[in-house]
């Protein structure tokens, strides 16, 4: 009786100091949209905790109507949705030969991989690089320099490593090619790590916008991101108040307008989550337990 007594009580603190971290993270996003349905008056007097004080749509119906914000998320969501894509072809095209330990110099190609975790060429040769072929204010240059990343290819190459080589010397009695053992055997018995590391990357190039500020000038490539870096970082409301007029800038931007930038920013990724939530546990345990 002690014994349960005992195991109730630690669920219970359990629960109560998990419940307590659980406010401690959703607190500043709570924070952020009260900021967002408030008022500017509001907002600037300190007023806004976690719940909308003046409760007011005036910032979001001044994103909505910003035609540029409107292009920056048509923008990312197409570059996510083919970044993860390409990514996880590139991955996987890489990760299935390395399990093979009959491959040559397989050994090598795991430590150079390695080695590149820990090791960069560095900003400045990686943007010379890019210069070079081509890739200034285009696309590519936010596609191609992360295509593979070396801890989701470790990861992928675990799980594989984790199947049973008894499927694929069935296959290959069967008359099934390597390439056709990946797509009919593996791939489908993958899903759940192949679920899991295309929201990592889907939510790194959602997130991502320091490439951005090194290879973009032109205004259409703009993600989200960028666009709410310069938000923040630039003190528009004073440069549009000097430039036009105190009323411009107070129109342009407020605290409650980046605040519903920020959510506008952050809520489609969110989406994304419960799609993929039943198989985000079980993919990276199980490519980080087997093998």
């Amino acid at each position: 009786m002690s014994e349960r007594v005992s195991n109730r009580v630690f669920d219970s603190v359990n629960m109560i100091l998990l419940a307590i971290f659980v406010l401690l993270c959703l607190a500043p996003f709570f924070h952020i949209i009260a900021i967002s349905f408030s008022s500017n008056r509001a907002v600037t007097s300190g007023e806004v905790t976690l719940f909308p004080v003046e409760f007011s749509l005036q910032a979001y119906q001044s994103v909505f109507s910003d035609s540029s914000m409107i292009r920056s998320l048509g923008f990312t969501i197409m570059l996510t949705l083919l970044t993860t894509v390409l990514c996880m072809v590139m991955t996987m095209i890489a990760a299935y030969p390395l399990t093979k330990k009959k491959l040559k110099g397989r050994k090598v190609f795991m430590f150079i991989i390695i080695v590149t975790m820990f090791f960069s060429g560095g900003i400045i040769p990686e943007y010379i690089l890019v210069k070079d072929l081509n890739l200034l204010n285009t696309i590519w240059a936010l596609v191609l320099p992360g295509l593979i990343s070396p801890f989701y290819l470790i990861i992928l190459i675990s799980f594989f490593n984790g199947i049973p080589e008894s499927l694929e010397e069935a296959a290959e009695i069967d008359g099934t090619s390597q390439i056709g053992t990946m797509l009919r055997i593996i791939l489908p018995l993958s899903l759940p790590v192949i679920a899991t590391l295309s929201l990592f990357y889907a939510v790194g190039r959602w997130n991502g916008f320091q490439d951005t500020l090194l290879y973009i000038t032109k205004e259409e490539l703009y993600p989200l991101q960028l666009k709410l870096y310069q938000l923040v970082q630039n003190n528009m409301i004073t440069d549009l108040t000097r430039n036009e007029g105190p009323a411009a800038g107070v129109r342009a931007t407020t605290e409650s307008l980046k605040a519903a930038s920020v959510v506008f920013a952050t809520v489609p990724i969110l989406v994304v989550y419960p799609w993929l939530q039943r198989y985000f546990v079980s993919g990276v345990m199980l490519g980080a337990v087997k093998g």
